[in-house]
């Protein structure tokens, strides 16, 4: 099962209850990964306590925002056509007010203020609690630009607002930044270094979700496993901290304990994790307890040692299949995802092989493929010659596309004749006389809705699959309830 990227509400438009007081009216897109979403809603609440309530009609906007992504070419050009519309409509509307959120803003800041002149406002991902003054600055006339990326900004004393939230699940973000100076990727550059946030500001967040009914978490992070409160600062730094700091540090493995018994009835996930910051005493809690959900999205993207050498990557393909193993061993049932690159610079067909080789020693549940597209600012693409062509990236693409929707059946088809516990997330899309859900394993499940209701969790027997799917029939109520 390909897909390009995790969420599947790209660039709609998000909203939320509005106040009385407020008159004036945010329109809000966002694109890529959680991580965006989770901060549209950061940037959502602090716009709500500043005037603007949010609304689905462009035409009507006096501010438009967009949350943009910079991890591929395409998702770029996907962002540039909607800067197209927004200002096609502020040419009926100037004064509509433009402003470029998020990891696009870091990079092509000074094209998109000074030279193509497109924007109004552009805003870092460690900027947002500067919106108000900057949006003070545009309305005198100028334009507004904050990308200072920040040592200590995490958002944890702001409390999101959920947009288009299903009441059910909700993103809790507990890192931001990343350290891993991978050779393809832009993050660290757009996002910062690595910092943790303060546990009992998450524990407060999660509390207050489960106090207006929310049934499932997902901690987020560019790299959740390498989670290190130790009275703040980076994570670089802890080697510098007081015996007393380490003596008392929060793990990654130490928060999932926390809140997996602290909410008992609450399920648990978290994204991303890197492999190399995977320990085993992680996979020994996602055991331990009942409500973490079995599912590890395990990012490798070449199979090849050679490949992972130039991207910087810090494991080889001895250590994946060493982790992989330790997975199936210790969680048995859990399902492993996967990022993918095809056409890294320098790949040879025998680098190719190799990554179809590991995937059929993985044989992954579901998986993110995508062919290698230049990063300017990156390492990759400042030191590297794209040198495989376009063609030849689009075949192996297709070939790990193709293996991927085969291994997607064989592990999907493991299900049938099995009862799985599914959290009852929404109706489905193909009719709104089924069910949707997800298992524990992070797989879609759809079952007759009965009298069953949105938010309680099912035990649901699997009778047939997809690639992607599980169908079945609910069998009675779960003791998540």
């Amino acid at each position: 099962m390909e897909k390009t990227i995790e969420e599947n509400k790209q660039g709609e438009s998000l909203v939320l209850e509005q106040k009385k007081e407020n008159t004036k009216k945010l329109f809000i897109e966002s694109y890529g990964c959680a991580m965006n979403f989770s901060d549209s809603e950061v940037v959502a609440s602090i716009l709500s306590e500043n005037g603007f309530n949010t609304t689905q009609i462009l035409e009507e906007a006096d501010l438009v925002l967009v949350n943009t992504c910079s991890i591929r070419d395409k998702a770029e050009q996907t962002i540039r056509k909607r800067l197209e519309k927004y200002n096609a409509v502020k040419r009926i509307n100037p004064k509509m007010k433009v402003g470029v959120l998020g990891c696009m803003a870091e990079r092509l800041k000074s094209q998109f203020l000074e030279e193509e002149k497109i924007v109004d406002l552009v805003v870092g991902p460690d900027a947002y609690k500067d919106l108000p003054n900057l949006l003070a600055e545009v309305e005198s006339g100028n334009d507004a630009i904050n990308v200072i990326l920040s040592k200590d900004e995490t958002y944890g004393d702001i409390s999101p607002v959920r947009l288009n939230s299903n009441g059910i699940t909700a993103l809790v973000s507990i890192t931001r930044g990343c350290d891993n100076m991978c050779t393809f990727c832009v993050v660290p550059f757009t996002r910062g270094r690595e910092r943790s946030r303060e546990p009992q500001s998450i524990m407060t967040e999660i509390t207050n979700l489960w106090n207006q009914g929310y049934k499932e978490i997902t901690l987020l992070g560019q790299n959740v496993d390498s989670y290190l409160w130790y009275g703040g600062g980076l994570k670089k730094d802890f080697e510098k901290a007081s015996d007393m700091q380490k003596a008392t540090a929060v793990n990654f493995d130490n928060l999932l304990e926390m809140v997996a018994t602290t909410f008992p009835k609450m399920r648990v996930r978290f994204s991303t994790s890197n492999p190399q910051d995977m320990h085993e005493s992680v996979l020994h809690i996602i055991a331990k307890y009942p409500n973490i959900c079995k599912h590890i999205h395990l990012p490798v993207q070449s199979g090849s040692d050679r490949i992972l050498k130039e991207m910087n990557r810090l494991h080889t393909r001895a250590e994946y299949f060493d982790l992989i193993t330790k997975i199936r061993t210790i969680i048995p049932d859990c399902s492993i995802s996967q990022d993918m690159i095809a056409g890294f610079p320098t790949e040879t067909e025998e680098d190719h092989q190799d990554t179809l080789s590991l995937m059929e020693f993985v044989k992954y549940n579901f998986g993110y493929m995508y062919s290698y597209s230049e990063r300017p600012g990156t390492l990759a693409g400042r030191k590297m010659e794209d040198d495989v062509p376009e063609e030849t990236k689009t075949r192996r693409l297709q070939e790990i596309v193709d293996l991927q929707q085969k291994h997607s059946w064989f592990r999907s088809e493991e299900f049938i004749g099995k009862t799985v516990e599914v959290l009852i997330e929404k109706t489905s899309k193909k009719s709104k006389e089924q069910f949707s859900g997800r298992n524990s394993q992070s797989i879609t499940v759809v079952f007759p809705r009965e009298d069953y209701k949105i938010g309680e969790f099912v035990n649901v027997k699997i009778n047939s699959c997809t690639s992607g799917t599980l169908i079945g029939e609910v069998v009675g109520y779960s003791d998540m309830n």
